[in-house]
């Protein structure tokens, strides 16, 4: 019995020693073991699934794991003493590696497509295509690329980034403006030249919709056969976007924002106070005009205090047959002008199911902004700068009748406007789309798209009671004025399509769409004013409380009109060997907006491709990694005029006594009818080089097009008696354009811890009127006032786009009046020239645009410069020919009147002096971000912060206003006003959080 127990004692003892030693043991290990994970994304921001993930110490793999589908991994188990590699391994992307990772780091990867891989694929129109067989001239930025400096409209985010593209802001960094867009040079004198922009498959898509954190990309379809499916809208190009759409997995959320300042960067320059009154004292200004005060009224425009804000919450995720994404955002956007406000908020929704034994998918998208825009304010600078004298105050105390300011009547008083007026506009719009694909069987599959687009707003105006314009009124003096208007309008599109997409043997492969597309567009106004109110409390709401409207001096008016369109198209793709490509569109389309017999028009294209480095002849050239020659041709037109100017419309005439003693309203033909109208027609011929050299180390394009716009469009004078009304709408002309673009990638350095890579674009385009049947000239480029100078460009057959036409400046006399040279080269006074005399002096065009980026890597830390410049143009400085003139006196001037220009003893005139390079370069955005490494946490994935500046430097040597604000779009480019937004310079603070 002892024995045994003794036994029991020591196998208790030995059992408990062991378990001691094994919890022991088991505590130590934990204590030193740790964990490493992370997520891998596409360059795009897109989650990737399969990617090889290798852990590896001492330079062996010690385990690998693969990404889920929503790009995360995990490494469990880890010695917390060492450190570790990491190596990420997918064949569609380029290796990366990191590198001295401790545990309980998060490692965040962006991986780019691998070079060697084109089956990445593009959004074209109507479907997607691999790189490696488009045969157009397309161009695709993702969200990796896109202008980091904070939109104020969507098309911010591209500008400099795509060839042949222009991209301008005339009103600046007014958040309630929105750019200008024109693809390789002027297409219509009369109709739109801007690209058509599609949202997600609609065609007609409102910008406003699109938030920068919502957009995957951007594709541009140049040339014609790229952009002729889009038919009766795509002579101008076409721009499709693409939101990011449904995710899978567990739900994700994303918030990304960003805080702006905004500061004066380029802006006249005018006599102050102080200056004002020495040039009184030195006789060049009357004594009279010292009103005692020292006002910059420039300055009690700008609002210093700006801020503007951004932020953008979205959430994703979803199941195998099931998922979402959805965002909620609010801005609010500051200009650099008081009363100079927008302030935004909306929601976009995605859907995607997959039913039906995974034969039928239904995606749903919906998305809605709501935008409050002041708009009094912006405006004002050219009487701020020039027409209000520097010695007056904007205030009078003793004036009660104006509300405490300096009133004199024809005088400006820009601050009492800002605190006496009201300009309010309420803007809803909203998109609805769905677009269900059933898969009939391998090859087969049938689409179904439908949307609604709405877009309303209300207009408020009302100025006070004591305001300048209510006293100054001949009517209603001190009775104030009050306007609302409405404007709504619906677009409804259904389109069926059926898709066709097989392969024969292993050289042949084919694909094909067809469909068919009914676009409804309806529109309707109404807006009504009033004067004569007693208060300023009820101003606009209480329309019927002036007394105007009893006395017949009020107005109002509505206005409804649609169109709609119908198209049947289609388009073939085939392959032979992968090297053989050709692409075959056609599109039959219908629109109400032309005459009776060109109703209908029919738009085809064909563009073909040829990848040489899969010749057997090209096997052995190593440097060459791909090569494609294209060519293609395409016809577009463009309908985007006017409703009814076709047909016979009725305007209203005068009253009419009835017999009856009652007065009523008359109404008469305002244009003739012109049932030969057919729309504009685009010809383009597009031939283009894709490449990729030394190892993917240097990839690009380059694209030659001419292309011929026939059927210009204009409304011209028509002889009575024979025609109703003397306005009829013909096709009268015809335009030319031709250039080229360049688009280069490279990357002088990349290693596993640093890269360098290059982005350049550049880009030539010369636009003439090759006919003009009216037999006469195209007048633009209005000067203004003072002076009432006239037009400035003339444009004749045969003349380029852009032409300036004058007198040819030859200098000054001892007088300091303007000579000019006559028609035989002698120099004349201007009483002596005669319209003879004129020749084409400029052109307002620029010849080149170029923009190049570089972007700079290294570990957690990057950093992107962007440089964009035009050259070979002219712009005329009007404000130099009006304001640098002394004969402007005693109005404010520019201080260069007494310096540059201070010999000229003349009035106002227009020549060739005041004509001045454009050329420019600026560092037009500098960003430095950083990848915060995320320690081991249930909560954050990841943590970007970025710091940008914008509009950094500027060199040229251009004397106006900031020449990357001038307009080169359109007819009549390059003359600058003299009341334009200022120039800023802008610093942003971004964050990009993931959890």
């Amino acid at each position: 019995m002892l024995a045994k127990g003794f036994i029991t004692k020591t196998k208790f003892k030995f059992f408990a020693f062991a378990l001691l030693l094994f919890l022991n043991n088991s505590l130590f290990a934990q204590t030193n073991a740790g964990s490493i994970k992370g997520t891998v994304r596409s360059e795009k921001g897109q989650n990737v699934n399969g990617v090889s993930v290798n852990i590896v110490s001492n330079g062996k793999i010690v385990k690998t794991v693969e990404t889920d589908s929503l790009g995360f991994f995990q490494f469990d188990g880890l010695d917390n003493t060492k450190t570790y590699d990491l190596s990420f391994v997918d064949i569609n992307f380029e290796s990366v590696k990191r590198e001295n990772i401790k545990t309980g780091d998060t490692i965040d990867v962006d991986l780019r497509p691998n070079h060697a891989n084109l089956d990445e694929v593009i959004v074209v129109g109507y479907g997607t295509q691999k790189k490696k067989d488009l045969t157009s001239a397309i161009a695709e930025v993702t969200e990796k690329d896109f202008n980091s400096s904070g939109a104020r409209n969507a098309m911010d985010l591209i500008q400099g980034k795509v060839a042949g593209l222009s991209i301008t802001r005339t009103a600046g960094t007014n958040p309630n403006s929105s750019p200008s867009i024109q693809l390789r040079g002027v297409a219509s004198i009369n109709g739109t030249n801007s690209p058509l922009i599609v949202i997600d498959g609609v065609p007609g898509g409102n910008l406003d919709l699109l938030q920068q954190s919502d957009i995957e990309s951007m594709t541009v379809l140049k040339d014609g056969s790229a952009a002729a499916i889009y038919g009766t809208r795509a002579n101008g190009g076409v721009i499709l976007v693409t939101t990011k759409k449904a995710g899978k997995g567990k739900a994700q959320y994303n918030y990304s924002g960003y805080v702006r300042k905004e500061a004066l960067y380029r802006h006249p320059k005018v006599m102050d106070a102080a200056m004002y009154r020495q040039k009184i004292s030195e006789g060049v200004i009357g004594e009279k005009q010292d009103m005692g005060s020292s006002t910059d009224w420039f300055n009690e425009l700008v609002n210093h205090g700006n801020v503007s804000h951004y932020h953008n919450l979205s959430m994703s995720g979803g199941t195998a047959n099931t998922s979402y994404r959805a965002s909620l955002y609010f801005s609010n956007m500051d200009g650099i002008a008081k009363q100079n406000t927008r302030q935004q908020y909306g929601a976009t929704l995605a859907i995607v199911n997959n039913g039906f034994n995974n034969r039928l998918r239904t995606e749903i998208n919906a998305m809605i902004n709501n935008n409050k825009a002041n708009l009094l304010g912006g405006g004002g600078w050219t009487d701020a700068l020039f027409n209000s004298n520097p010695t007056q105050s904007p205030y009078d105390s003793s004036n009660a009748a104006s509300g405490g300011y300096w009133y004199v009547q024809n005088s400006p008083n820009v601050v009492a406007d800002l605190n006496q007026k009201k300009s309010l506009r309420d803007q809803q719009t909203s998109l609805v789309q769905f677009n269900s694909t059933l898969t009939i069987s391998k090859d087969l599959s049938a689409s179904l798209q439908g949307s609604v687009q709405r877009n309303q707003y209300v207009d408020n105006q009302f100025n006070n009671l004591e305001s300048h314009s209510s006293l100054a009124d001949g009517d209603y003096p001190g009775g104030g004025y009050a306007y609302k208007g409405t404007f709504l309008a619906n677009d409804y599109l259904i389109s069926p399509t059926v898709n066709y997409q097989s392969s024969f043997s292993t050289n042949h492969n084919l694909s094909a769409v067809v469909g068919y597309t009914y676009q409804n567009h309806l529109e309707e106004s109404f807006s009504a004013s009033n004067k004569g109110f007693s208060n300023n409390e009820v101003g606009e709401n209480d329309l019927n409380s002036g007394i105007a409207l009893a006395n017949g001096k009020a107005s109002m008016s509505s206005n409804k009109l649609g169109n709609k369109l119908v198209a049947f198209f289609g388009r073939v793709n085939y392959s032979y060997k992968g090297k053989y490509l050709a692409q075959f569109v056609l599109r039959h389309e219908g629109s109400t907006r032309f005459g009776d017999n060109n109703k209908w028009g029919n738009f085809p294209a064909v563009s073909l491709g040829w990848t040489i480095n899969q010749e057997e002849f090209m096997k052995n050239v190593s440097w060459i990694n791909n090569l494609k020659l294209r060519a293609g041709f395409g016809e577009t037109g463009n309908q985007d005029f006017t409703n009814g100017i076709s047909v016979v419309t009725l305007g209203t005439g005068g009253y009419y006594l009835f017999p009856d003693g009652s007065w009523k309203q008359t109404y008469g033909p305002d244009k003739n009818a012109n049932p030969n109208l057919k729309w504009e027609t685009k010809k383009e011929f597009n031939f283009g080089l894709d490449f990729s050299l030394f190892n993917y180390g240097l990839t690009g394009s380059v694209n030659y097009f001419i292309r011929n716009t026939s059927n210009l469009v204009a409304d011209v004078t028509a002889q009575q008696p024979a025609n109703a009304n003397d306005n009829t709408w013909e096709n009268i002309g015809s335009l030319r354009n031709r250039g080229f673009e360049i688009q280069l990638g490279t990357d002088p350095i990349r290693t596993s811890n640093f890269d360098w890579h290059i982005d350049v674009t550049g880009s030539h385009a010369i636009s003439t009127l090759t006919q003009y049947s009216l037999g006469s000239y195209l007048y633009g480029g209005n000067i203004g006032n003072p002076g009432n100078l006239g037009n400035s460009e003339r444009i004749g057959q045969g003349d380029q786009i852009g032409t300036f036409y004058g007198l040819k400046h030859a200098g000054f006399d001892d007088a300091g009046k303007f000579l000019v040279y006559n028609k035989a080269g002698q120099a004349i006074s201007t009483t002596d020239a005669v319209d003879d005399d004129k020749t084409k002096i400029g052109n307002a065009m620029p010849k080149y645009f170029a923009s190049m980026t570089h972007s700079f890597t290294y570990k957690n830390f990057s950093l992107r410069m962007m440089f964009r410049g035009q050259f070979g143009y002219k712009i005329l400085n009007t404000m130099d020919m009006l304001y640098g003139n002394q004969t402007s006196l005693p109005n404010n001037v520019l201080l260069r009147a007494f310096s540059t220009y201070n010999n000229i003893h003349d009035g106002y005139f227009y020549d060739s002096y005041y004509l001045q390079n454009g050329n420019f370069v600026k560092l037009d955005q500098l960003t430095f971000s950083y990848k915060i490494p995320m320690k081991e946490n249930n909560y954050i994935r990841n943590i970007d912060v970025y710091v940008t500046g914008s509009n950094l430097w500027l060199i040229t040597g251009y004397k106006g206003n900031d020449p990357d604000e001038v307009a080169n779009t359109g007819l009549f480019p390059g003359v600058d006003a003299t009341g334009v937004y200022p120039s800023t310079r802008s610093f942003l603070l971004g964050v990009n959080i993931g959890f």
